[in-house]
């Protein structure tokens, strides 16, 4: 189904915080259109909406904060819960139905069962240095998706490119499972000086926020480079990467990865293949990502 032109939506949000309240508002629905999130709605989860509005008969939201999927040290006690702003923008934005599940809701029992997705993707990147992300991501995105369309004929699942590892990690599990899900990628929403929109840019102070960008400016500069060494990559990939990362740390940053692989596997490149450059690094206590296809 292409993409059309906004439907108007005069009809309240409906909101469920059970999975049977969610089949009920789905009812009749032929062809739902769902963004997961985890809340403390920005921009660039309303761009979702905005597409997901395009691709199907009824739009979905969840917001769900996914214990799975945080490692003991990281934030899952403080991630932002905003759930009134939420609403109200989700409610403007034209959403239909938001699914709001209560953790027991979604794990009435501890979670023994988990879906394991393909080491040589998820166990790389974000993988490496957050061991489980993707166990708990594709976990959790599983059960949602179970939840929004048991009895559906086909429906659409909208992702952002920014957290572009997994969504390749989701498509190869819709594939591998064979749901009746098509997986739509829509590219990052920036702010106006380049910065990655995320819900953990509130974590920044104001000096932070200035210097944010520098990620992806440094992913930026090593995509040119790359694509100036294209003939010889691999040869001077290395080094390339190392420069890069280097640059962060002289302004502060903790980088734990920039890199430039090929796009379709996440793989080391080689000359001619398309690229895409990730980072991942540490401003201060808080861990941006991002991602530029080159």
């Amino acid at each position: 189904m292409s993409p059309g032109p906004l439907r108007p939506n005069p009809q309240p949000m409906l909101i469920a915080h059970t999975i049977e309240e969610l089949r009920l508002h789905l009812g009749g629905t032929l062809r739902p259109a769902f963004v997961p999130t985890m809340g403390h709605l920005h921009d660039g989860h309303l761009a979702l909406i905005d597409h997901a509005r395009t691709l199907g008969d009824r739009s979905v939201a969840s917001i769900f904060v996914n214990r799975l999927q945080f490692l003991p040290n990281e934030d899952f006690d403080s991630y932002p819960r905003t759930w009134e702003g939420d609403c109200a923008k989700l409610k403007a934005r034209g959403c239909d139905v938001l699914f709001a599940p209560r953790e027991s809701e979604l794990y009435p029992e501890a979670q023994t069962v988990k879906v394991q997705p393909d080491p040589v993707l998820a166990d790389i990147l974000e993988g490496q240095f957050r061991p489980g992300f993707f166990t708990g991501v594709c976990t959790v995105v599983l059960k949602l998706l179970m939840a929004v369309f048991a009895g559906k004929a086909r429906g659409v699942a909208v992702f952002g490119k920014k957290d572009y590892q997994q969504l390749m990690v989701i498509r190869q599990m819709v594939r591998q499972f064979a749901l009746p899900i098509d997986v739509s990628g829509l590219v990052t929403q920036r702010a106006p000086d380049g910065l990655a929109l995320s819900s953990r840019n509130s974590y920044l102070n104001e000096v932070e926020r200035a210097e944010a960008v520098q990620l992806s400016l440094a992913l930026r500069q090593l995509g040119r480079e790359a694509l100036a060494a294209a003939s010889a990559l691999p040869a001077h990939l290395p080094d390339l990467e190392a420069k890069a990362m280097d640059g962060l740390r002289q302004r502060g940053w903790q980088p734990d990865y920039l890199t430039v692989r090929r796009r379709q596997d996440l793989q080391s490149p080689q000359a001619g293949d398309p690229l895409v450059v990730l980072g991942a690094a540490r401003l201060g206590q808080t861990r941006l990502i991002d991602n530029l296809e080159v």
